[in-house]
Formats: C-alpha cells, structure tokens, sequence
C-alpha cells in the first residue's frame, strides 16, 4: 500500500472515532447503541460491537468486505448492524459513509411507524419530500437492511420503525450533519403535532426549495441554509 494510502486511511479511521464519539456528545445516541461506517477499497471501515466510543481507538474498528468478510485478521467482532452498512454502501455507490444512531425525538416518531413529511422546508436536507420510515424488522437481519435500502432510495436519511435513524453522508461528518438535522426536525415535528396535524408544503414549493438547496450547494457546507 502506497504511503499516501495508508495516511488516508488512517484518516479516515480518525474521523469515524471522533464523530462516534461526538454522535453521543450530541445526545444523538446513547451508551454502545449505533454504528457508523465508511467506505474503503475493497469494502468498508465498521465500528465494533459493544465497545464505549469514549474507548474506542482507530485500531477497534473493523474491515469487512460487503459481504461481511473480514478484510484484516485478528479484528474484533464488527457491529451487530455491519449487514445494513454493507448492503447500503452497495446500493449507494456515491454514498461514502453511513452513521446508525437511536436519537430519542427520531426514534419517537419510529415507533409510531412514522416518518417526517414536507411540515417544513428543510425536510429538503435528507434529498425528497418527506423522510419515509421503514417498516419494522428484527436488528441485525437481511430485512431491516432490504427495507432501509428500500426507503432511502433518492434519499439520504430514513428512520427505522421502533429502531432508530439512518443517514447517508460523502463522510462521516456529512451522515453526522444530516442526523442532527433530522432529529431537530422530529423535535420540531413532535412539538408542532400536538396543535394538530401541520399544514405541509406543497410539491412545488418543496421543488422550489430543493433549486435553492442546488444553488447554493447545499451538502458541500458545514452550515445549513437558514
């Protein structure tokens, strides 16, 4: 492997501790509950399961191919959630990182079965209309990952019926970014339901926000357009 391989990989393993760690910081997640992954030649870059992000180090995380297939011997045992990584990854060939989290607000909502529609303009920020909310499927299986795959079509977050919250990124802190604007949105969801059920923007005033996001390259910034 070339020296400039090897640093950027050793970057990225950086950068999946650190925004593990701040996915709880930020109330996102609690305890060793969630995952996040990013893309590596050949696969991917999972966390490992049941290990305290405040103690996890870049040489925890573990390399699997999409298959679930360790890239490296000696690893630990990868996050129980690696095959929705993987499979997501694989359907996603520009996504570059998915983060996995149980934010309380998000999670509310889920286990409800339901997901976010256009009650504000930045619904925008997961890519569609609305935030869809997959069904119901046991943690770990082939069909919460097939049902997460399936609700994030043209899309970058979905939530997961009693579960929690997907997102896609172009990195970790991209996924990061997203997540916390989607559990703000649910918060803001939540709180607005209980007047009622709130008026949502049309179709055409969504595809009007979604030309502002595209001319002021929403995605590629750190701060959202408000």
């Amino acid at each position: 492997m070339a020296v400039d391989d090897q640093q950027h990989g050793l970057m990225l393993r950086h950068q999946l501790v650190s925004v593990g760690r701040r996915m709880n910081d930020t109330g996102l997640n609690q305890g060793t509950s969630g995952n996040l992954s990013v893309r590596i030649e050949g696969g991917m870059l999972v966390t490992p399961s049941s290990l305290p992000y405040e103690q996890m180090q870049v040489s925890d995380l573990v390399a699997l191919d999409l298959k679930g297939q360790p890239l490296q011997s000696g690893q630990r045992r990868p996050s129980s959630e690696w095959r929705l990584h993987a499979d997501v990854l694989a359907s996603r060939p520009e996504a570059m990182a998915v983060l996995h989290c149980h934010p309380i607000h998000a999670t509310a909502l889920a286990c409800h079965d339901r997901g976010i529609p256009a009650f504000h303009y930045m619904v925008a920020v997961a890519g569609g209309d609305d935030i869809r909310c997959a069904p119901y499927a046991t943690f770990g299986t082939a069909e919460l990952s097939d049902h997460a795959v399936t609700a994030l079509v043209q899309r970058q977050a979905c939530l997961l019926a009693r579960h929690g919250l997907v997102t896609l990124g172009s990195d970790p802190e991209a996924a990061l970014r997203v997540a916390v604007e989607v559990e703000t949105l649910a918060r803001m969801y939540l709180q607005a339901l209980q007047l009622g059920a709130p008026p949502l923007l049309s179709a055409a005033q969504m595809q009007q926000v979604h030309a502002q996001f595209k001319g002021l390259h929403y995605g590629q910034q750190t701060q959202s357009p408000r």
